[in-house]
């Protein structure tokens, strides 16, 4: 990551010196080369894709970018069309293509992903990945979905009441430190079905369906949505809610 906050009061990115308070340095937003990524896509609605991509190319920028960007998120046969031809998953590229396009020293994701189905959201979670090794870029991403953090993040900041409750990887902030086990995956519940004295619990985990059986106890705590950590222990599988 290209975000270093040194100390208190000062904020770099990528060697850029944003905010020091003790020097009152503090980098007009305009020039801070923010690309953003809202979750309800902002495309301009009388542009075509590449009209809005070609909007937001710098000046004196060259225009074979527009044209490596559009190859990368596979935009060549939408690139004539305007928003209102577009599905929701493709208006979501068209967005981040354009941030892209800006060159950013950080790229910001505003939940970006949160109104596309499943099967949609992989795939745009897929180009997401791509475009940010294809362009070494810093991203910071606003999700509420765990299998999503676990996919793209290296580190996680949790924020409650507006602190910092827990940072650091995915799997030191959502694993309770007691859990431990030769494997480990993040999944959701899907199904909860009683069986006797035991359940038999369905998860979610990418394009599979797991089912685990729990004892009566374990299920106490679980419903339907929640987000669940799964281990192994001595050749017993765990489950454990997480955040």
């Amino acid at each position: 990551s290209g975000l270093d906050t040194p100390n208190h009061g000062t904020i770099k990115v990528n060697n850029t010196k944003w905010i020091d308070t003790d020097n009152k340095v503090n980098l007009a937003p305009q020039k801070r080369e923010v690309g953003l990524v809202f979750q309800d896509f902002a495309l301009f609605p009388n542009m075509t894709v590449h009209e809005n991509l070609k909007f937001a190319l710098p000046k004196n920028h060259s225009k074979q970018l527009i044209q490596d960007i559009i190859r990368i998120t596979e935009l060549e046969k939408l690139k004539d069309r305007k928003p209102h031809q577009l599905s929701g998953g493709q208006k979501q590229r068209v967005a981040l293509a354009r941030a892209i396009v800006q060159q950013p020293k950080l790229l910001l994701l505003d939940e970006p992903l949160s109104a596309l189905d499943n099967d949609m959201r992989r795939k745009l979670q897929d180009y997401i990945l791509k475009v940010h090794q294809e362009f070494k870029l810093t991203t910071l991403i606003v999700t509420h979905d765990v299998p999503e953090i676990f996919k793209l993040a290296d580190r996680v900041m949790h924020l409650q009441d507006g602190k910092i409750k827990r940072f650091g990887p995915p799997i030191e902030v959502f694993q309770n430190q007691s859990v431990s086990g030769k494997f480990q995956f993040v999944g959701e519940i899907i199904s909860l079905v009683p069986q006797d004295f035991l359940f038999i619990v369905g998860l979610s985990i990418g394009n599979d369906i797991v089912r685990i059986i729990v004892d009566e106890h374990e299920a106490q705590n679980l419903c339907i949505g929640d987000k669940v950590l799964v281990a192994s222990k001595a050749f017993n599988p765990i489950i454990q809610k997480i955040l």
